[in-house]
């Protein structure tokens, strides 16, 4: 599947540069816009790999709209591409969360490592979030398992070991989840 990608700039020939780069690496452009909203509304339809985005744009800024892309997880990740390279803007963009950022005028050789590190590193940080998802998911159903064993054991006065078969064993019989079986547990408590 090809990276998709979707490029924010003011400057007509700007974009037009840049989607031919890509386009000539196999890179996918799935949106253009002229300013940071029609960029926000671009992800929000194409929920792109990459956001290539000026600073400098009418409307909403670069910065502004990266901001709302990070918060809504609209993208995989974000570079910058601006003429500006002055601290705040740098800062800024640390801030937010931005996966690279760049200064005009871009080149080839300068644009296409960048992409390629962005997307790694947008990978990565995705690969991560869904590790810390699955492992609070499992930390909060362990906890609803260990209360219906704790209301069993002081209920049926069983063991926790006999507790925990139990709750395993209904939820064979079931065919439903050891945390379903448990929040019933606890709900008839």
């Amino acid at each position: 599947m090809k990276t998709k990608i979707v490029i924010a700039d003011d400057e007509p020939i700007t974009r037009l540069d840049i989607r031919e780069i890509l386009e000539d690496t196999g890179y996918d452009v799935v949106g253009e816009a002229s300013d940071g909203f029609d960029a926000v509304e671009m992800c929000r339809k194409h929920k792109p790999d990459l956001v290539l985005m000026d600073i400098k744009m009418p409307l909403l800024d670069g910065l502004k709209a990266a901001k709302i892309i990070k918060s809504e997880k609209l993208s995989g990740g974000i570079l910058l591409l601006t003429a500006y390279s002055g601290k705040e803007f740098v800062s800024q963009a640390k801030d937010i969360g931005v996966a690279g950022y760049l200064v005009k005028p871009i080149s080839e050789d300068s644009l296409l490592p960048m992409i390629e590190i962005a997307i790694s590193q947008s990978n990565e940080i995705s690969r991560i979030e869904a590790d810390a998802e699955k492992t609070k998911t499992q930390l909060e159903d362990r906890k609803i398992i260990e209360r219906a064993k704790g209301i069993m054991m002081e209920r049926d006065k069983i063991s926790e070991e006999e507790a925990y078969h139990m709750i395993q064993k209904l939820s064979m019989d079931k065919r439903c989840s050891m945390k379903d079986i448990a929040k019933v547990i606890i709900l008839n408590g």
